[in-house]
C-alpha cells in the first residue's frame, strides 16, 4: 500500500491511499477556500453522564447536491472537488464540516472508489482489502493523537438513513471520550469477566458458533450472526474468530478473508427486499455499518467487531425510532433475529 499525504487549499490533511506503487498524487488544490469556523462543544449530560456534542456550524454543510457538483468525485474538467487529483483509488480527508474540532477529537471522510454511482457492495476484494488498511492506518494514527480516547470507523449508506452526499463513502471519527455505547459493552464484560472468570465477547461468539440457527455466514477467521436480541429488524454482527481490541492487530489471513465475507453479507443486504421484476442496484438498502473498537483506556475486555444493520423492515415500511426508542432508549424489533437469519441465509449468491 502506497500512502501519499498532502494539503487541502484551506490546511486540511489528505491522504491517497493506493494499491499501485507507482501512483502519482501531487496534484494541488487550486481552490480558493477559507477556513470554516469549527467550534464544537462537548457537554456531559448530568442526568446520564452521556457526552453530547454540540456543533452547529455544520447546518451549513452541502446537502445532496447533483452528481456534477459532488465534491466527493476526483477534480476533472476544471470541476475542483475535495479532491484535487484526476482520479483515486481510496482517499481520506479531515471534514470541512466536522462534528469535532482537533481541540476535542477530528473527523475523516473516507472515499471508497471515485465512482459516483457506485456503492461499496460494487467494489472489487481487492478494493476492499485497500479500504480495510487505510481504516486500520488511521486507527493507528488518530489513536496516537492526544486526547483522543476511541476511534469509529462507520458508513451511512442511503437518504433514509440521512446521508448528505449520495457518494460512496464513509466517516471516521477520533472521540475524545468512550462512546456511551462502548460504555455499555465494557461494563457488561467487567460484570461478565468477574462472575465467570471469562471474556464476554468470546463466550458469545462461541455460542452463536455452536448453536447455528442465527449464523449468518461464516469463513475460517470470520464469523457473521444475527445478536440473539437483535435491535434492529435486520442486524448481522461481524467477529474475528481471535479476539483483538482494534483493526491494527489483524493479522494477515483475516485481512485477507475479510473483503469476500464482508462483501458477501452487503450484497444479501441488497437483496432482502426487492421485489419481482426489480434489481437490488435499483432497490438499495439502506444501512450503517459500524466497527466498534476498544477505546484507548478501560477497554481490556471488549472485542473488535463490526454491527452492520438496516433501518428498513418490509420492502416499504422502515423502523422509526419513534416514542419507545428515542424517549427511553428500549428498542423494539419488529422482526425476529432467528427469521432475520433465515432470510439473510436464503438470499446467499
Amino acid at each position: 500500500m502506497k500512502k501519499t499525504t498532502t494539503k487541502l487549499a484551506d490546511g486540511r490533511e489528505l491522504i491517497y491511499y493506493d494499491s499501485d506503487e507507482s501512483a502519482e498524487r501531487g496534484a494541488p488544490d487550486l481552490r480558493g477556500l477559507e477556513s470554516v469556523e469549527s467550534r464544537p462543544e462537548i457537554r456531559r449530560d448530568a442526568a446520564t453522564g452521556d457526552w453530547i456534542t454540540v456543533a452547529s456550524h455544520r447546518q451549513g454543510r452541502v446537502h445532496l447536491p447533483p452528481a456534477d457538483e459532488c465534491p466527493l468525485c476526483p477534480s476533472r474538467d476544471a470541476r475542483l472537488s475535495e479532491i484535487p487529483a484526476g482520479d483515486y483509488e481510496v482517499t481520506v480527508f479531515e471534514n470541512r464540516f466536522p462534528s469535532l474540532s482537533c481541540e476535542a477529537g477530528r473527523c475523516e471522510v473516507v472515499c471508497f472508489t471515485p465512482d459516483h454511482g457506485a456503492s461499496f457492495s460494487d467494489l472489487t476484494p481487492a478494493r476492499v482489502r485497500l479500504v480495510l488498511d487505510a481504516w486500520a492506518d488511521r486507527t493507528e494514527r488518530l489513536s496516537s493523537l492526544p486526547g483522543v480516547e476511541q476511534v469509529y470507523c462507520f458508513e451511512n449508506r442511503g437518504a433514509e438513513i440521512g446521508v448528505t452526499l449520495a457518494h460512496p463513502h464513509g466517516q471516521i471519527y477520533a472521540f475524545p471520550f468512550a462512546t456511551p455505547r462502548t460504555a455499555k459493552m465494557i461494563a457488561a464484560a467487567d460484570a461478565h469477566r468477574a462472575a465467570t472468570g471469562r471474556n464476554l465477547f468470546e463466550d458469545l461468539l462461541a455460542s452463536e458458533r455452536a448453536d447455528a440457527h442465527r449464523v449468518v455466514l461464516a469463513g475460517e477467521y470470520w464469523t457473521a450472526f444475527v445478536p440473539y436480541a437483535a435491535r434492529w429488524p435486520y442486524e448481522v454482527h461481524l467477529y474475528p474468530h481471535r479476539r483483538v481490541p482494534d483493526l491494527t492487530r489483524l493479522t494477515e489471513a483475516e485481512r485477507a478473508e475479510f473483503p469476500g465475507i464482508y462483501l458477501e453479507l452487503l450484497r444479501r443486504f441488497d437483496r432482502l427486499f426487492v421485489e419481482p421484476g426489480q434489481s437490488a442496484q435499483a432497490f438499495p438498502t439502506p444501512y450503517i455499518s459500524a466497527w466498534h473498537q476498544a477505546p484507548r483506556t478501560g477497554g481490556a475486555e471488549l472485542a473488535l467487531h463490526l454491527e452492520l444493520f438496516t433501518i428498513r423492515r418490509t420492502a416499504g415500511k422502515l423502523k422509526f425510532l419513534a416514542g419507545v426508542e428515542s424517549g427511553m432508549d428500549a428498542f423494539v424489533n419488529d422482526v425476529m433475529p432467528e427469521v432475520a437469519a433465515r432470510r439473510l441465509r436464503g438470499v446467499a449468491s
